[in-house]
């Protein structure tokens, strides 16, 4: 299978773990499951690093934290909790689009959030692959050390960035970011098992925009 490529600012700061034995033994692993024709694996492998390519470290200003990828045929597209353009919103991205417009009054139709993505919104599963109908199949095969990775590095290297940790599996990763220098929002998980117990009122992408107003003199609010 083809080398899977990442952006250039993101191999920089992640040169270090990227080169070491235990992510490639990782990336050995998941290109052998993606070769095996008897079951699929999420998403198509062009967009694994998905996340990384839409959205470059220098460019970060949010990072939104999901578990794995969507399960299903046709739905996982590389971003957290986004689907394809042609794909129905799965309920849990409508309860997301209800928050929204509940807190700034912004109608989504468009299910690939790769329109965020390019704003800043780096939109990271913790675990990058998902085998069809096995959630949490690609779970100890060390994509979690290898986004730990990564969020350290985001908050250890930049500055007033908003990470927004919906759930208690998000919730658990706090302890990897500097609060003293990064916002973190929380609540529980937009899924309709649970939106009702914090998500929905939660005003997170308002209280993002108010955030990076405040700390980021010559940036752009999001454009949810």
């Amino acid at each position: 299978m083809s080398n899977l490529d990442m952006e250039q600012s993101w191999t920089n700061i992640l040169h270090d773990y990227i080169n070491n034995k235990s992510f490639k033994e990782t990336i050995k692993r998941v290109r052998l499951d993606y070769s095996n024709k008897k079951e699929r694996v999420y998403p198509a492998y062009k967009n694994i690093f998905k996340a990384f390519n839409e959205t470059p470290f220098d460019k970060v200003r949010v990072v939104i934290l999901g578990q794995d990828p969507y399960y299903k045929k046709g739905q996982a597209n590389g971003l957290s909790f986004s689907v394809p353009k042609d794909i129905t919103a799965p309920p849990t991205l409508s309860n997301i689009f209800k928050e929204i417009k509940a807190d700034i009054g912004s109608i989504n139709t468009d299910t690939d959030l790769s329109h965020w993505a390019q704003q800043g919104v780096l939109l990271l599963n913790s675990i990058l692959t998902v085998k069809e109908n096995d959630p949490g199949s690609h779970s100890n095969i060390g994509w979690v050390e290898f986004t730990d990775y990564v969020i350290n590095k985001i908050s250890k290297h930049k500055e007033h960035v908003v990470f927004i940790l919906w759930g208690n599996y998000a919730k658990s990763k706090k302890t990897l970011i500097n609060q003293d220098k990064h916002l973190v929002l929380e609540s529980s998980h937009p899924s309709p098992l649970s939106a009702y117990r914090g998500f929905l009122g939660c005003k997170h992408f308002s209280k993002a925009n108010d955030y990076l107003k405040q700390h980021h003199a010559d940036s752009n609010i999001i454009n949810w």
